[in-house]
């Protein structure tokens, strides 16, 4: 996809919903002896969504998961919209919409397997990582030089503030001098 066309769609989002296994973690699920489950996220991504957040974007997580983890790290993080347990990923994403009065085209989606698709395919700004199946990278707008678990969704946001004109006056603000004169760069697919 061109540049140009992924900026446009990227400067319509109003809503980012991420999937947890595999895109907030990278796939793995670590189950302790007492039948517990362990998941490491990026802190990487976490900054990317607050900054989201910050900026007026709504995150939203939609898993198949139901791991007490998953809202544990969905709290810390100040996500309010976490549905788990999602088989059907679509009915969730539609409900999302719907309670927001969101257009498809000012949603973004990333996710990582073939329970994403439906939403992949509907929305406006469609991401994926590196290890998804095929089905998904054909049909995603954007894969993301990051893995799973290692800062994609940080990747994701920061097109998305970059697009919208956000991301330079949040990382000034952190001291970068130069980031309000930078331009974003986007790479092609």
């Amino acid at each position: 996809m061109p540049a140009t066309d992924l900026l446009v769609r990227a400067r319509r989002v109003r809503l980012l919903s991420c999937d947890v296994d595999g895109v907030l973690t990278d796939g793995r699920i670590y189950v302790a002896e007492d039948g517990s489950e362990l998941k490491a996220y990026s802190c990487l991504d976490g900054l990317g969504m607050k900054w989201l957040e910050r900026s007026g974007i709504v995150v939203a997580w939609i898993t198949g998961s139901s791991a007490p983890a998953v809202a544990k790290r969905a709290a810390t993080l100040g996500i309010s919209r976490v549905v788990q347990g999602m088989e059907n990923k679509l009915d969730a994403w539609e409900q999302l919409r719907a309670e927001l009065a969101l257009q498809p085209e000012e949603c973004a989606h990333i996710g990582d397997d073939l329970p994403d698709l439906a939403v992949i395919v509907r929305c406006g700004l469609a991401a994926t990582v590196p290890h998804a199946p095929e089905p998904l990278r054909r049909r995603a707008h954007y894969v993301t030089r990051a893995e799973g678990g290692a800062g994609a969704v940080r990747e994701l946001a920061e097109l998305i503030l970059a697009a919208q004109g956000k991301l330079a006056e949040l990382l000034h603000a952190y001291g970068d001098q130069d980031a309000l004169a930078a331009k974003p760069k986007l790479r092609r697919l």
